[in-house]
């Protein structure tokens, strides 16, 4: 409620600047004046649960206290809670974090941007543009000492890589890549230079030019996936994308991030 409200407001009741009571039979507060209701988690991923606030608030310690994600039956053993309780309230809380973090885009004059894709959980069986076996394919766009981008993707053709570029770096950045035939014509669009380094001839970098930036967001979502969850599905995978990007955009910071959520349901 203070974090939303502050101590006093002006009560959208009957206007005046109020100091709102609790009411001690729901997670509701009364303005002094006129008795007009506030429901201070309304609009926040608390609106519906009856789980306390406090374990809430706890879980949400965990995920920013952990490398490399908090697994729905560790959040079941901890609070004593049913796993489909404990599974909403992670898959709410990655939701959050993504909703939190947004998708500026990154780059810009003078920038260096490295570009990657690759495939998470399922079966391969062969290769191909599209999915490999019934694995799932993912971009991540990384911005040297910066932030990262990641996107659940249908197939890894050229004008599938290059809509998300576009979309999500800005013109003029530096771009940096592999050899992989759909970025290609990058630097050819929107005034952006592209260079690449040659992983099949056993080069990851040449100089400034390297993609092992991005190469280390795919260690870590791929070791807290296989370590932590064991398997997640295409549908919520775009939600786990969320929890790890939220976590490397804040790796310098790591002390604010669950400050970052909080203050964020004043918004």
């Amino acid at each position: 409620m203070r974090v939303r409200y502050g101590d006093r407001h002006d009560c959208s009741g009957c206007g005046k600047s109020a100091h709102y009571y609790r009411v001690s039979t729901r997670r509701a507060y009364v303005c002094e004046h006129c008795g007009h209701q506030v429901y201070p988690t309304a609009g926040t991923p608390f609106e519906r649960t009856r789980t306390p606030l406090r374990d809430w608030f706890h879980v949400m310690f965990l995920f920013c206290s952990s490398r490399n994600g908090v697994a729905a039956k560790e959040v079941e053993r901890q609070l004593g809670v049913t796993y489909k309780t404990a599974w909403r309230m992670c898959h709410e809380i990655r939701a959050y974090m993504g909703e939190v973090d947004g998708d500026e885009p990154l780059g810009g004059p003078f920038k260096t941007v490295e570009v990657d894709e690759t495939y998470i959980g399922g079966v391969a069986t062969g290769m191909g543009t599209g999915y490999k076996g019934n694995k799932t394919a993912i971009m991540a766009m990384v911005e040297r000492d910066g932030d990262v981008i990641a996107k659940v993707i249908p197939n890894r053709k050229k004008v599938t890589l290059e809509k998300h570029v576009f979309a999500n770096v800005n013109p003029h950045s530096e771009i940096h890549t592999d050899e992989y035939a759909g970025y290609s014509d990058i630097g050819y669009f929107k005034g952006y230079w592209h260079k690449t380094v040659n992983h099949s001839a056993g080069e990851y970098a040449r100089g400034h030019v390297s993609t092992n930036g991005v190469e280390g967001f795919w260690s870590q979502l791929k070791r807290g996936i296989n370590g932590t969850h064991i398997h997640v599905s295409a549908k919520y995978l775009p939600k786990y994308l969320s929890e790890f990007e939220y976590r490397w955009n804040m790796r310098h910071q790591p002390h604010q991030m669950i400050d970052r959520l909080m203050v964020s349901f004043s918004r």
